[in-house]
């Protein structure tokens, strides 16, 4: 099964997908915020360890999502990925110079497997909703909310149940069937 579960910043979210998994008994947490020399990432970072479970596996991958995914998915009962707008930061920042079709290519070969990997297990999938804000100034910061859109509507067709946190609260936009 693939969730998928969006919203803004504080929306909840990521307390949302973690309430979800936490109904799992091996489950795996997929980081995919890369430690920087960011005081306050350092500290976000550290306050999402202390909110998971002393039991989870917790795999830090800024890149190979997919890869990630594939490799945890037999032996676990649930994986959450924490979150696709931060692993589309990397991969923008990665793949800087190539032309923005090449990394469409990739974000929806990526879930592809990501989907097929869902099928051994539960996965969870956290992203960021940016389509509510305003038009940004900077066409670098266009061009990486229009693709955050656009991995959003390819995770949502992908995924088998889609949620919104709005307020801590979960509004279904797709239900499982």
């Amino acid at each position: 099964m693939l969730t998928l579960i969006l919203g803004g910043a504080r929306s909840g979210k990521s307390r949302m997908a973690q309430k979800m998994a936490a109904r799992y008994q091996r489950v795996c947490y997929l980081a995919t915020a890369p430690p920087t020399g960011d005081p306050e990432m350092i500290a976000r970072i550290a306050k999402h360890r202390a909110d998971r479970p002393a039991g989870w596996q917790t795999i830090e991958e800024p890149l190979a999502l997919a890869d990630a995914v594939e490799r945890v998915a037999p032996g676990t009962d649930a994986v959450l990925v924490d979150c696709l707008t931060l692993w589309l930061s990397n991969i923008f920042w990665e793949h800087r110079d190539a032309p923005a079709t090449a990394i469409e290519q990739a974000l929806r070969t990526n879930l592809q497997r990501i989907a097929l990997a869902a099928k051994a297990c539960h996965v969870i999938l956290v992203s960021n909703e940016l389509g509510s804000g305003t038009v940004p100034d900077a066409s670098l910061t266009r061009a990486f909310r229009d693709m955050q859109g656009l991995l959003n509507q390819w995770a949502a067709q992908a995924a088998d149940e889609v949620l919104l946190s709005v307020a801590g609260l979960p509004l279904h936009l797709k239900a499982a069937s």
